[in-house]
C-alpha cells in the first residue's frame, strides 16, 4: 500500500510540473506586451505632434504676365516697394520730362541754325565771336536744371539708404551659379537653382526664370537683405522692387525692400560671372503672413522669437516626450545578428 501511494505521489510530481511551467510561461509575454501597447499610443502621439509640428508647405503661387517679369514693354517694370515707386516717378516725371523738353529745345535750334544760317541766306558769314548775355544763360540753365533734379534724387537716395527696422533678415549668398538664402531667425537654409524648361513649362513659369527654391518673405515686412559671395563678384537684382546690389566675397552689402503685394518676383545675376552667369535667376514669393508662418514650419524653422517663448516651450514640451517614448519603445538597430 505504501508503495503505491509513493508511486502515486511521483506520477502526480511529474504530471504537474509541466503545467506549472507552462502556466507560468506566458507571464513574461504579457510583461512584454504591456510596454508594446503602451508604446503605441505614444507612437501614435508622436507621429501626430511631428506632423502638426511640420505642416505642408502652402501652394505655390502662380505668375502672373506683366507682374515681377520682363513683357516686352519699352519702359520700366511696374514698380512694388516703396522706394521703386518713388523711383518710377522721379524717371518718369522729371527726368523724362526734361529729357524730351531738352532734346525738342536743340532740335528746335538745331532747325533755326539750318533754315537762318544756311550758305544761301547769308552769303557774307556773321563774325560774331561772344555774347555775354547768351553765355550767362547757357551757364545758369544748367546749373538750375541740375540743382532741380538733385533735390528729388538726394531725398531718394536718402530713403534708400535709411532703412526702417527690418521685420525679417535674409542673407544671400552667390555661388557659380546659383543662389543661397539663410533665414538666421528662422532657422531654414535654401540652394536655389534655375529651372529646366520643362519643369519651367510645367510649373507655368517664364523661361530661365524660374527656380526650384523661391526665397519666400512676408508681405507687408520690411525686408533686410544681407548680400555676400562664396567665389566670385555677382549680383543679386529684382527690378520690380527697385533692388540692385553687388554680391562681394569677403564683404557684406546690404539693402532692403517691403512689398505689399502677394505675387511672385523675378530677378537676375547683374554682374557678369563666369559661363553660366545667365543661368542662375532670381524669384521671390511674396505670401500673406499666415502662409508665410506655414512656409517657415513646412522648412523646419520657426518664427522670429517663437522658439525662446515660454509658450513655445509648453506646447513643444508634450511633442518632444512623445517622441522620447515612441523612441524608446522602438527596438535598436544593431548588427549582432548577424555576428553570431
Amino acid at each position: 500500500m505504501k508503495t503505491l501511494f509513493k508511486l502515486a505521489a511521483i506520477a502526480a510530481a511529474f504530471g504537474l510540473a509541466p503545467a506549472a511551467a507552462s502556466g507560468q510561461a506566458p507571464a513574461p509575454a504579457a510583461d512584454q506586451a504591456a510596454p508594446a501597447a503602451a508604446a503605441a499610443p505614444a507612437a501614435d502621439a508622436a507621429s501626430t505632434a511631428g506632423n502638426s509640428a511640420t505642416p505642408a508647405a502652402p501652394a505655390l503661387l502662380t505668375p502672373e504676365a506683366g507682374i515681377g517679369q520682363p513683357d516686352g514693354r519699352a519702359a520700366l517694370q511696374t514698380q512694388f516697394t516703396p522706394i521703386g515707386e518713388e523711383a518710377a516717378w522721379f524717371h518718369n516725371k522729371i527726368l523724362m520730362t526734361l529729357i524730351i523738353a531738352i532734346s525738342i529745345f536743340v532740335l528746335i535750334l538745331l532747325l533755326i541754325v539750318i533754315v537762318r544760317f544756311r550758305r544761301g541766306a547769308n552769303p557774307t558769314p556773321t563774325r560774331t565771336a561772344h555774347n555775354t548775355v547768351l553765355e550767362v544763360i547757357w551757364t545758369l540753365v544748367p546749373v538750375i536744371i541740375l540743382v532741380l533734379i538733385a533735390i528729388p534724387s538726394i531725398r531718394l537716395l536718402a530713403h534708400q539708404y535709411s532703412p526702417p527696422r527690418a521685420d525679417l533678415t535674409v542673407k544671400v549668398t552667390g555661388n557659380q551659379w546659383f543662389w543661397e538664402y539663410e533665414y538666421p531667425d528662422n532657422g531654414i537654409h535654401i540652394v536655389s537653382n534655375m529651372l529646366t524648361d520643362e519643369q519651367a513649362r510645367a510649373r507655368h513659369e517664364p523661361r530661365q526664370l524660374g527656380v526650384d527654391n523661391r526665397l519666400v518673405v512676408p508681405a507687408g515686412a520690411v525686408v533686410k537683405v544681407i548680400v555676400t559671395s562664396n567665389d566670385v563678384i555677382h549680383s543679386w537684382g529684382v527690378p520690380g522692387f527697385w533692388v540692385k546690389i553687388d554680391a562681394v566675397p569677403g564683404r557684406l552689402n546690404e539693402t532692403w525692400f517691403k512689398v505689399d503685394r502677394p505675387g511672385v518676383y523675378y530677378g537676375v545675376c547683374y554682374e557678369l560671372c563666369g559661363a553660366r552667369h545667365g543661368f542662375m535667376p532670381i524669384a521671390v514669393e511674396v505670401l500673406p503672413r499666415d502662409q508665410f508662418a506655414q512656409w517657415v514650419a513646412s522648412q523646419g524653422g520657426h518664427m522670429a522669437g517663437a522658439a525662446t517663448t515660454p509658450e513655445a516651450a509648453a506646447a513643444a514640451a508634450p511633442a518632444e516626450t512623445a517622441n522620447t517614448v515612441a523612441t524608446a519603445a522602438e527596438p535598436a538597430t544593431t548588427n549582432q545578428a548577424e555576428t553570431r
